[in-house]
């Protein structure tokens, strides 16, 4: 079971993937090109590891708070997997987590696991 970790909401645009105990990740720059093509980002991503979308059991997308063109973005390509290809996704913050000493990437599934994150629910939070 692969996990897929987006987060544009920040400066840059982060991916993890998360295969098991192994961890790859990625940062692009938060632009409005990258934006536009999120999608290949992800894509060129998976196909450097050997993997595709199909091979991806759950996606994991900061909600904010951040840039609203990067939230908005990444959440419509989340929203879109989830159409085409029926992958579950739990949109997240950075602060919902009480354990701000754990909040890495790579604990993100485990920490929305505990605090029981309702898969394909979108809430953004945008800064103003």
């Amino acid at each position: 079971m692969n996990k897929l970790i987006i987060d544009a909401a920040k400066d840059k645009i982060f991916l993890m993937i998360i295969n098991n105990d192994i961890n790859y990740s990625i940062t692009h720059e938060n632009s409005k090109i990258n934006f536009e093509k999120l999608t290949i980002l992800i894509n060129d991503f998976l196909i450097k590891k050997k993997l595709s979308l199909n091979m991806i059991s759950q996606i994991y997308v900061n909600r904010g708070p951040g840039s609203f063109a990067g939230i908005r973005n990444s959440l419509s390509v989340v929203k879109a997997f989830y159409l085409t290809n029926k992958i579950d996704y739990y949109c997240f913050s950075f602060e919902d987590f009480s354990e701000k000493n754990e909040t890495k990437y790579e604990n993100i599934p485990r920490l929305c696991g505990k605090l029981k994150v309702e898969k394909n629910l979108i809430n953004p939070i945008y800064l103003s």
